[in-house]
């Protein structure tokens, strides 16, 4: 059975591209275009992983996302890859290891995402 992954983005462009990517590499994509509908969503369909955007509604709504998934006893267990151009804007450079009281995801992804780095990066979190 193929892994299902859910995209958190508010981008559709960027989901549709992240969306060709992933199932052509055999993944099932589902999306939501922001947190709440997000969290939703993954409650319902409880995904193998989550691809989550920063900066939706608000400039940290990806964080506060984050929060909830990794607090929801259900929905913790699920990797969360944050693709965000966050580092762009703020110039702030996120670690996994150094920042995970502060930000609780498995990895990041700097946007624009590159096709092999997002597969390598799922593939990883998934172990496939």
């Amino acid at each position: 059975m193929a892994k299902r992954v859910l995209i958190i983005d508010d981008d559709p462009d960027i989901v549709e591209a992240e969306r060709m990517i992933l199932e052509s590499r055999g993944y099932e994509v589902d999306s939501a275009a922001d947190g709440e509908s997000g969290l939703a969503k993954a409650e319902k369909i409880r995904p193998d992983l989550i691809i989550l955007d920063v900066m939706m509604a608000t400039m940290d709504q990806g964080f506060q996302v984050a929060y909830k998934l990794k607090g929801s006893p259900e929905l913790k267990k699920i990797p969360v890859l944050m693709a965000t151009s966050i580092g762009q804007v703020t110039k702030f450079k996120f670690d996994p290891k150094k920042d995970s009281d502060f930000l609780p995801v498995e990895a990041f992804i700097e946007k624009p995402v590159k096709p092999a780095d997002l597969i390598a990066n799922v593939e990883k979190l998934l172990g496939t």
